[in-house]
């Protein structure tokens, strides 16, 4: 499936279900940028707008741009009330802003699908100097507790495409590319979340790989984790361990040796 329409279906429960980002995330990445309270963003593959929030809550202007219509225009509804917030129907390889229009680029949970080259050359057009980035992404813990276990062992046996996509956000070599080197450093953040059975499904629900509704193996999946949820929930509820993980720094000119 076209990479840009996987989550037609699922832009409702990608809005309900999915983690946001700790407060103190964008504050910091801009203390580590050094930007201040004036920067524009752009958020390549902004999604449902949960990415662009927490700059936006720091004062930044945000311009998010999406490809998915439905993604988009949850975007829209949910950051209604934000006037520093605008979004496009482009891509991460083809914005449509203009040269040296935004002062930082992120993306978060979204860097596995870019063309990482295209996306370099196009972050390397719009941004202004230095060239400033942050590559973000909510990483579930896989261990740690039976729920995070078992929950990470329903994945890999219900899902086939689970293992390829999760693997690819922090590849090294695709950081490398982007960056063009070694010039960025890594900061991480605690973002646990507590979730009810509902708020669970729209979490599961929320993931391109796996079954969609009415398709095969989505009942025996909501089965598995039905069973999941009731052997490990305390008052109702299940804590799913996340670390918001940020690589960020100035992309290298296309002139530098990589380091």
């Amino acid at each position: 499936m076209d990479p840009t329409e996987r989550f037609s279906d699922r832009a409702a429960a990608y809005a309900r279900g999915r983690p946001g980002y700790p407060a103190r995330m964008a504050p910091t990445v801009l203390a580590e940028l050094g930007l201040g309270e004036d920067a524009v963003v752009a958020d390549l593959g902004s999604g449902t707008g949960l990415s662009s929030e927490p700059f936006l809550r720091a004062g930044l202007r945000v311009i998010g741009v999406e490809p998915n219509a439905a993604m988009r225009a949850g975007s829209e509804r949910h950051l209604a009330a934000e006037p520093r917030f605008r979004t496009l129907p482009g891509t991460a390889e083809a914005t449509g802003l203009p040269p040296g229009s935004v002062d930082l680029v992120i993306a978060a949970q979204a860097f596995h699908w870019f063309d990482v080259v295209a996306a370099r050359a196009e972050a390397l057009r719009i941004l202004r100097r230095p060239a400033r980035a942050a590559v973000i992404w909510n990483e579930r813990l896989a261990t740690g507790s039976p729920f995070a276990e078992g929950y990470e062992r329903l994945l890999r046996e219900s899902c086939p495409d689970y293992p390829a996509i999760h693997g690819r956000q922090g590849d090294p070599a695709r950081l490398a590319a982007f960056f063009g080197g070694q010039g960025w450093r890594r900061l991480t953040f605690a973002n646990p979340s507590e979730l009810d059975f509902d708020l669970l499904v729209d979490r599961l629900q929320s993931a391109s790989y796996t079954p969609a509704p009415g398709s095969a193996g989505h009942a025996a999946l909501l089965a598995r984790l039905e069973r999941l949820f009731a052997l490990n929930e305390r008052g109702g509820h299940v804590t799913m361990e996340h670390e918001t993980r940020v690589h960020l720094g100035s992309l290298a000119e296309p002139s530098e040796p990589s380091e």
